[in-house]
């Protein structure tokens, strides 16, 4: 599915929607990871497609796929019920600054203060053009920030018939939006930013940076100190036990890594501590494997009773 979409080109518990359309949540316990909860939603007949369903509720393109397979992108069906998957797990790293997991294109930010976690769908690095995992940090904050493109990029540019300047200009016309946070890693051409395009963001689209919508891009630049920590994993299957014993696995679609993959049957690489948690006797294993077939992208109980 991913690779067909880079083609394409309430009462929420512990949840609260700042004015910018930022989704806060509370943080649980240290030892605990699942947030948010999931609701249903009724299509109406209004013409929208599921981008724009996706952007009001504050999730990505490709969540709303995943959680909702069979959906018409472009217009669904007006009746139809939607999941809207806005409950989550956390990824098992530490919580600190910026947590980016390509595999389910969000990223995580953790504001100094603690006690929450603000959620943002992304769109991340085409096929070719990987977004790299890393560690790194916050180097640059730039406001109207300019769009130097590379001698690759022009040339994939003017293979399509687009001749780019050498320097794109601030402005409406400028893919990286109104603001950019430069990270530390490499020569510091990897960026978060904006963009001035209305569809893309849950998606594989851009050239490597990590992209937000225009609204989640300025509350981040406001939020998030320079220096401020920054990692990203690819992790697309998370799994987590509860306060009361119970199971929880939540499996994504993997990155494909070439043209012939399909994300939906890609086998899925399993750690050491998956396959331990999977041994231990606490989970239903008819259930975890269902899921990894599924690959919903939303958090499903497998408890053995």
């Amino acid at each position: 599915m991913k690779k067909w979409l880079t083609l394409l080109g309430v009462s929420l518990l512990g949840m609260s929607s700042h004015l910018s359309y930022a989704t806060e949540y509370l943080l649980p316990a240290d030892d605990q990871r699942i947030i948010g909860e999931n609701f249903s939603y009724i299509v109406p007949d209004d013409k929208r497609s599921l981008e724009a369903i996706a952007s009001e509720y504050q999730v990505g393109l490709l969540n709303m796929m995943e959680a909702n397979p069979g959906i018409d992108p472009l217009l669904p069906d007006a009746g139809k019920t939607l999941t809207i998957p806005l409950q989550m797990i956390l990824p098992d790293t530490v919580r600190k600054g910026i947590v980016i997991n390509l595999a389910e294109l969000r990223l995580y930010y953790y504001p100094k203060e603690g006690g929450t976690v603000d959620v943002y769908p992304i769109g991340i690095g085409q096929l070719g053009r990987e977004t790299p995992e890393m560690v790194t940090s916050i180097s640059q904050l730039i406001k109207d920030p300019t769009w130097t493109p590379t001698a690759n990029i022009r040339k994939n540019y003017a293979a399509k018939g687009i001749t780019l300047p050498a320097v794109v200009p601030a402005g409406p016309e400028n893919p990286m939006g109104a603001y950019a946070l430069r990270l530390a890693h490499s020569r510091g051409e990897y960026l978060i930013h904006g963009t001035n395009a209305d569809f893309g963001i849950g998606l594989r689209v851009s050239s490597g940076c990590i992209r937000l919508r225009p609204n989640d891009i300025e509350t981040l630049f406001n939020v998030v100190p320079k220096g401020s920590r920054v990692q990203v994993i690819n992790k697309p299957i998370k799994f987590t036990e509860t306060a009361d014993g119970r199971q929880f696995i939540e499996v994504h679609q993997p990155l494909s890594r070439n043209e012939d993959d399909d994300p939906q049957t890609m086998p899925l690489t399993f750690t050491k501590q998956f396959n331990a948690w999977y041994e231990s006797g606490k989970v239903n294993k008819d259930k975890v494997d269902a899921e990894i077939i599924r690959r919903s992208g939303i958090p499903v109980e497998v408890t053995a009773y």
